[in-house]
């Protein structure tokens, strides 16, 4: 009975197929399944934040941000290539992508593009998993990270290095920064927002 007080329709349901199979003089058929089980999550480690399990529809609904952020993280040390977008080698538009498409959120593969997804965020609302860009060879964005929260990015500079994590607070980031950007699906999103 507590289970009928507590999933009122799926009893309703239960007890009108009983009603109307006796009413045709049929023996009713009636097949209860176990409650779905909760998946195990993983004890965080010491000093860090529980992790969140991963949305059913592989990240790109609710709030994917902190996974996206711990994506990009598992990439530091991954060497640059102009044009690359594996493990095997990135450039940082092709970072941004293949971390994204991870979680199963479509991003552009070229800064200008990216520069214009999602919705404009102020900076002081920046979260983990939102793009932040950067004019380091030109006007308007031509270099894009990941913020990480805390004032930290990851990002893949340049020939010759590697995926690394940055303070935005440092003079050459801080001074070049452009904008930051929400791709919907990767963080909350204040009702009336609209992607453009």
């Amino acid at each position: 009975m507590a289970y009928c007080r507590t999933r009122g329709a799926a009893c309703a349901a239960i007890a009108g197929a009983a009603l109307a199979a006796a009413c045709a003089g049929q023996q009713p058929r009636v097949r209860v399944l176990p409650p779905r089980a909760e998946p195990a999550a993983e004890a965080p480690a010491p000093g860090r934040p529980s992790p969140a399990l991963p949305p059913a529809d592989g990240g790109g609904a609710a709030f994917a941000g902190e996974a996206i952020a711990r994506t990009a993280e598992r990439l530091l040390g991954a060497p640059y290539r102009d044009g690359g977008a594996q493990p095997d080698g990135f450039d940082c538009s092709g970072l941004v992508s293949y971390v994204f498409a991870r979680h199963g959120i479509p991003v552009p593969r070229d800064v200008r593009r990216q520069a214009v997804a999602g919705i404009e965020v102020e900076p002081a609302e920046v979260l983990p998993g939102d793009l932040l860009f950067f004019a380091t060879t030109g006007s308007g964005p031509t270099h894009v990270g990941i913020a990480m929260g805390g004032g930290r990015f990851i990002h893949a500079p340049k020939n010759g290095a590697v995926v690394r994590m940055e303070s935005l607070s440092s003079t050459y980031w801080s001074s070049r920064f452009v904008s930051a950007r929400r791709l919907l699906g990767s963080g909350p999103v204040k009702r009336g927002q609209v992607e453009t």
